[in-house]
């Protein structure tokens, strides 16, 4: 049987005291490949911050990897996060460290304590990304497709049910491009991780077909056409 890892209905997503999106009604099971397309502007951010605890949900139901997303507050964020695993478009890796130590201040951050597994963790999410030996290299040592390929990695410490990736390929050459999205489909199917990832690159979208869901005009259209102008 499908279990639902997100589950969204009759939710309203407000920015302030701004509406965003109404109506929005989605489910995404285990091992699922999910893109959320649409113009810039037109919620795609709001929905995924209002996934990972970012923006409150305050109308409709909302459960994220068995959490209630009412019932959220700034003492529940830390719980839901570590179910997550959230890719950006900018890396968002601490220059100072190095890809370990990178890793190390996350886990601890988490809550992991022992350095053995710790250790173990870490060298397990770089052989599944294929950067077993770049532990040791600092962010700007590495090229922007193995930096993204670390930001996976990261992603992949808490053994998360969920990844959200915002633009994972956005400024990434083609080639690169491909070898990240063969990466985050390999993810989803050998690992069962749903993977919700934002784009709006055409491109992408058609060269690797999977469910698609629009934001569009303050709603949100699931199997979507793959038209994202």
């Amino acid at each position: 049987m499908a279990e639902p890892i997100v589950e969204l209905k009759n939710v309203k997503i407000y920015q302030g005291d701004s509406l965003i999106l109404s109506d929005v009604n989605i489910s995404v099971n285990k091992g699922e490949f999910v893109y959320l397309v649409g113009k810039t502007g037109t919620g795609k951010s709001s929905l995924l911050k209002t996934l990972y605890g970012d923006l409150e949900l305050r109308e409709g139901e909302g459960k994220v990897v068995g959490y209630d997303l009412k019932k959220m507050d700034w003492k529940k964020v830390p719980y839901l996060r570590r179910n997550l695993g959230v890719v950006f478009q900018d890396f968002q890796l601490l220059t100072d460290r190095d890809v370990n130590n990178n890793f190390k201040f996350v886990l601890k951050a988490t809550g992991w304590k022992d350095e053995k597994l710790m250790d173990e963790k870490i060298a397990d999410v770089l052989d599944k990304v294929g950067l077993k030996t770049k532990g040791f290299k600092l962010p700007f040592k590495l090229s922007g497709g193995e930096q993204q390929r670390v930001d996976i990695a990261r992603a992949l410490l808490n053994s998360p049910k969920l990844i959200l990736a915002d633009e994972p390929t956005g400024n990434l050459d083609p080639e690169t491009s491909d070898e990240i999205m063969q990466l985050l489909f390999h993810i989803s199917r050998d690992y069962g991780t749903a993977v919700v990832m934002a784009s709006h690159d055409y491109m992408v979208v058609t060269k690797f077909p999977a469910r698609t869901i629009k934001t569009e005009r303050g709603k949100v259209y699931d199997n979507a056409s793959v038209s994202i102008a």
